[in-house]
């Protein structure tokens, strides 16, 4: 008796290979989409947890930047540098500063997150917060130490911006005691 030719118990199928650039994409993907397990499993696989792409992103500051709580997380617990800057100079506090996401920014702050980390131009997370009104995110960062003093490459400083854009109500919050 013979079995079709098209059986697979008959032949071995071919192994799938992919390029690094492939690879790339779908490790990138997986944090973009929030896919925890599948990022554990490329890094178990070698994958270079702080591996940035062609803008200088991490699967770290994907992931923060989309809201993915548990991904972020499981990023931090296995070691993803929160300091690691894009080619902009942005870290993953930046961006969720920028984005209003409190729960991953408190997570960020508290895996040693620089809170006065400046982009290359002199911005730091808090000017971002102000810049969109993000008042949790003022609060947070200012009681993690953020310099309301900073002056960015143009000399503004986080208390001029608040002015600037008429958030007059935060300028209590900048004084130190």
């Amino acid at each position: 008796m013979s079995l079709p030719p098209n059986d697979k118990t008959t032949s071995p199928t071919p192994q799938q290979t992919f390029t690094p650039e492939q690879i790339e994409a779908f490790y990138f993907s997986a944090a973009r989409t929030g896919e925890t397990e599948l990022l554990q499993e490329f890094i178990k696989a070698g994958m270079d947890i702080n591996h940035q792409n062609h803008d200088g992103h991490t699967a770290l500051v994907i992931a923060s930047y989309n809201n993915h709580i548990s991904t972020t997380q499981y990023l931090l617990a296995a070691g993803a540098d929160p300091n690691i800057k894009d080619k902009t100079g942005a870290t993953a506090l930046t961006g969720v500063a920028f984005k209003g996401y409190t729960q991953i920014a408190k997570m960020l702050i508290q895996a040693g997150a620089e809170v006065d980390s400046q982009n290359t131009l002199g911005r730091t997370p808090l000017m971002f917060a102000i810049l969109f009104g993000r008042t949790e995110i003022i609060s947070l960062l200012l009681a993690a130490g953020a310099n309301p003093e900073h002056k960015d490459g143009e000399g503004v400083t986080p208390i001029q911006l608040a002015q600037h854009h008429g958030n007059i109500h935060l300028i209590t919050s900048f004084k130190r005691d």
